[in-house]
């Protein structure tokens, strides 16, 4: 735990650079223009094309296999490794170049909405952005090195240095309009992230080498795994590509609004449940290993618990708050105010998926421990077409300015079912999920954040919405103390252990 609350520390502050970038650019570029919405789905791209190769196979194939690796091999996995990474050089390079090749189909698959000059638009700036695919790769398999060693920090703050080079593109296109150099600094930053990565891994005493020849890792088992998060990850993007469909029939701005939403959503998912899972996962492999089935079980509760006594009041400050903070956030320099509306109300509604979502992806990793990808992928599938229908549902019941607001409302509808049938095959699996302890604290938690929404609902009615701050922070205050406060009268554990591993980790970091 006090790693996951140093790496949180570390998250947090890339998470608030890169919320820092998002406004300088939305400032920059336009909330509601073409341009931004051009740019957004321009850089999705490479982000999809690296999740739908490598990002879902991280956790559930590569983290596990280097894991037990460095537990059997006798130069503790380095072999191992250098040649799976020297793979991961050699593929990505290749996909990236064939993904250049077919830009315009893949700006064409993800946003069917935009208008000839928009497309153009995402065409150029894919080109641009297409070979952040291999500096992704490259970042998050050193990056997985490192956390396997027991080494979090520079992974954790990586991120940090991409914000801060965007940013200051950001603010250098304000004063240029230089459309090149708006397009070469984006993937500057992602280079910069995995330079720094790379160079951490190096001087952590691995010996970074490329070879010629990366057989030797089983690359025959890695398919057999992979197939099945081939299925996972294909249902992922399936599933966010449809979002995006749906968000670009909303007219202008439409994509924008639902991407800077989904932005916001991440951030205390990005901040809490997944620096549990990162720091969690290697302890859950190793576990697996040894067949040790109890302590996943243990390891699970409480990293949900944990996870679910954070999110809560976070997701009701969303449904409560959804407006004001998008306008606090993004309602400046040439943002259209409609669009600023609509962001708002997306990102209420996607207060009603951040519990549901973090339960799930945290629960998700006791699989990809045991080496299991088949049972997630057909999970993950699930929740895919239930998340499509949903959208699609939304595109065809709802005005055309209000589809994006459907999309989040798919979102938790989706991820729901995927966390029940998660629970469900679990405790078939390990034989319990420690069900009365996780029950205790979700109704514990609910309580508590029902007193807090309350309070907050009460504050907002006293502060009105003329000063948009003010509306935010005041209700935000009182609602958090009344969450904290009727915790503590229901003895919330899971809080206590927060703070005090926090406060340990920040003296011992």
């Amino acid at each position: 735990m006090a790693a996951t609350s140093r790496m949180a520390v570390a998250t947090l502050a890339s998470r608030a650079a890169g919320f820092v970038r998002v406004l300088v650019l939305t400032a920059a570029l336009g909330l509601g223009t073409r341009l931004l919405d051009a740019y957004n789905v321009a850089n999705t791209l490479p982000n999809a094309v690296y999740e739908l190769l490598i990002g879902g196979a991280m956790a559930s194939v590569i983290v596990p296999l280097l894991t037990r690796a460095a537990l059997t091999d006798p130069d503790q996995g380095v072999l191992y490794t250098q040649r799976l990474l020297s793979l991961m050089v050699y593929g990505l390079s290749a996909v990236t170049l064939l993904a250049l090749g077919i830009a315009p189909c893949l700006v064409d698959l993800v946003a069917p909405g935009f208008t000839p000059e928009q497309r153009e638009m995402a065409i150029v700036l894919s080109r641009y952005f297409l070979p952040q695919i291999l500096f992704y790769g490259v970042s998050a398999t050193a990056g997985a090195v490192l956390n396997i060693r027991g080494r979090f920090a520079v992974a954790a703050w990586a991120p940090l240095v991409n914000s801060l080079v965007v940013i200051a593109v950001g603010l250098l296109y304000v004063a240029s309009r230089n459309f090149t150099l708006l397009a070469i600094g984006t993937s500057a930053g992602v280079l910069a992230q995995m330079a720094l990565v790379v160079w951490g891994l190096s001087r952590s005493g691995f010996p970074v080498r490329l070879h010629l020849d990366p057989r030797g890792i089983a690359i025959r088992r890695i398919g057999a795994l992979a197939g099945w998060v081939l299925l996972s990850v294909l249902g992922a993007q399936a599933f966010l590509v449809a979002a995006t469909r749906a968000a670009s029939l909303s007219g202008q701005g439409g994509v924008t609004a639902y991407q800077n939403a989904l932005a916001v959503f991440q951030v205390p998912f990005a901040v809490i449940a997944l620096s549990v899972m990162t720091t969690m996962l290697p302890r859950l492999s190793r576990s697996a290993a040894r067949r040790d089935h109890d302590r996943i079980v243990r390891d699970l509760s409480l990293a949900v618990r944990v996870a679910v006594a954070v999110m809560a009041p976070v997701a009701v400050a969303m449904l409560l708050l959804g407006r004001p903070i998008a306008t606090v956030l993004f309602d400046h320099g040439n943002s259209a105010p409609a669009t600023v509306r609509t962001l708002g109300a997306v990102l209420a509604a996607f207060g009603s998926a951040l519990v549901p979502f973090s339960a799930y992806s945290i629960l998700q990793r006791g699989f990809y421990a045991m080496q299991d990808t088949r049972t997630p992928a057909l999970i993950t599938a699930g929740v895919a077409v239930t998340g499509i229908a949903g959208c699609a549902v939304a595109g065809l019941a709802l005005p055309a300015a209000s589809i994006v607001v459907g999309v989040p409302v798919a979102y938790a509808v989706a991820y729901t079912f995927g966390l029940v049938a998660t629970i469900v095959v679990l405790r078939r699996r390990l034989g319990w999920i420690d069900g009365r302890r996780l029950i205790r604290t979700h109704v514990r938690v609910a309580l508590a954040a029902s007193a807090g929404a309350v309070c907050a609902f009460g504050m907002t009615c006293l502060t009105g919405t003329a000063v948009p701050l003010l509306t935010v922070v005041a209700p935000a205050g009182v609602g958090a103390l009344a969450y904290l406060g009727v915790a503590r009268l229901l003895h919330i554990g899971e809080l206590r252990l927060l703070v005090a591993t926090a406060v340990g980790g920040l003296r011992t970091g």
